[in-house]
């Protein structure tokens, strides 16, 4: 019993922040950018889910939408003011990490003034019946996260194989340098990829609420454990980030269980830097070539 309740709450912890470790493998490898803004698309893509939620509807498909339209509104914005201004100048990736940062502490700042420091809580859109599984319960919320997360990355996955923009994010994956030769524009691109990640990060918002509550400040734990596992993964590499949110999501759920919370992020990096000592591109990344010149 206990192996199986370690087991599934693993796979939640996961498949939240399995969608921020995605968005920052993809940002990378598209764009070069290691995007630590996220801790602000995180929180607003939250806030705007509750202000839906509050003055609009509280049907759960509503609250979801809201929450993923302001991840990807969040996104453009940090593309409009970090990535577009900065991509060709020297040192990008440098100031790309240092703007990002920035707005992400400016805007976070933004909303502590503008929501004040109480938390908000979201309706709970997945409902409140549960099952039973090999003796464990599975409440709504833990089957709703997990369905969510792998439908919002199967979306993500078919549009970039099936849409001409999908196709064109992929061959900056692959080789920004040629892609742009061949007559792809980074900065449309962009906005494009800031969007998409910004939405994952939004749905990630969206599902972590149902069990934590809404802050200010509540997107720096998942931007912390979403760059981690990125670079435990590898940066890049979108399945190296599926595998490691399973190792460090394990990692947490068993030291939850049996040392106490207190001890997640202490047991978490010492996986991340065994796993660095041992293979330093991560558990399935290779840095793009391109990226190293």
């Amino acid at each position: 019993m206990d192996i199986t309740f370690v087991i599934i709450n693993a796979i939640v912890v996961a498949s939240i922040y399995g969608l921020l470790a995605v968005a920052v493998s993809i940002t990378w490898s598209s764009l070069g950018l290691i995007n630590l803004g996220y801790g602000f698309v995180f929180s607003f893509a939250g806030y705007c889910a509750y202000v839906v939620a509050e003055n609009v509807s509280e049907f759960p498909a509503v609250v979801a939408a809201a929450g993923i339209l302001g991840g990807a509104l969040a996104g453009v914005m940090i593309c409009l003011l970090v990535f577009i201004p900065l991509h060709d100048k020297p040192n990008f990736t440098t100031r790309g990490m240092i703007g990002t940062l920035a707005i992400s502490l400016i805007g976070s700042q933004a909303l502590l003034m503008y929501f004040g420091p109480r938390a908000k809580s979201l309706p709970e859109i997945f409902g409140f019946w549960s099952v039973k599984i090999f003796g464990t319960v599975l409440t709504s919320d833990k089957i709703g996260i997990v369905v969510c997360s792998i439908i919002m990355l199967i979306v993500v996955v078919m549009w970039m194989r099936g849409s001409r923009r999908g196709l064109e994010i992929r061959a900056m994956m692959m080789n920004p340098h040629a892609a742009s030769i061949v007559g792809i524009g980074i900065r449309s691109t962009g906005i494009y990829v800031m969007a998409m990640t910004g939405a994952m990060a939004g749905l990630a918002a969206v599902l972590l609420s149902q069990t934590y509550y809404i802050a200010p400040f509540s997107g720096l734990t998942p931007l912390i454990k979403g760059v981690s596992i990125a670079l435990c993964g590898g940066l890049g590499s979108v399945s190296g980030a599926v595998i490691a949110a399973v190792i460090l999501g394990l990692t947490e759920a068993i030291t939850s269980r049996y040392l106490g919370g207190q001890y997640v992020l202490i047991t978490q990096f010492l996986v991340i830097i065994t796993i660095l000592i041992v293979r330093p591109r991560g558990i399935a990344g290779l840095l793009d070539k391109a990226r190293e010149q």
